[in-house]
């Protein structure tokens, strides 16, 4: 598959976008530093949505190109049957059965 055209050069998205992809970054390890400092905190970390987050963390670095829709992907529900019903239930922004 050819790469996808980028209408900008790499030097130039570094140049427009790295500043607040950094700031994103510090947000990310505040969010992980306030569940460490937190009284539950392994709880938290036992959670599938934290266990989720860490995983698609790790993705940024193990992904080529497409490491976007890696992300993505971990966290959907790939399951093609639908339910009976979604009475009841609520979004987590992640998929529980993700991490079995």
């Amino acid at each position: 598959m050819a790469p996808e055209r980028c209408p900008k050069s790499a030097q130039a998205s570094l140049e427009l976008y790295f500043l607040e992809n950094r700031a994103r970054l510090l947000e990310i390890a505040a969010f992980l530093d306030r569940i460490d400092r937190c009284d539950g905190a392994a709880d938290a970390r036992a959670d599938f949505r934290y266990n989720t987050f860490i995983k698609a963390l790790h993705l940024l670095f193990e992904s080529g190109p497409q490491r976007t829709k890696a992300i993505q992907l971990s966290f959907s529900d790939p399951t093609l049957e639908p339910i009976a019903s979604a009475e009841g239930l609520r979004a987590h922004g992640a998929w529980e059965g993700g991490l079995k």
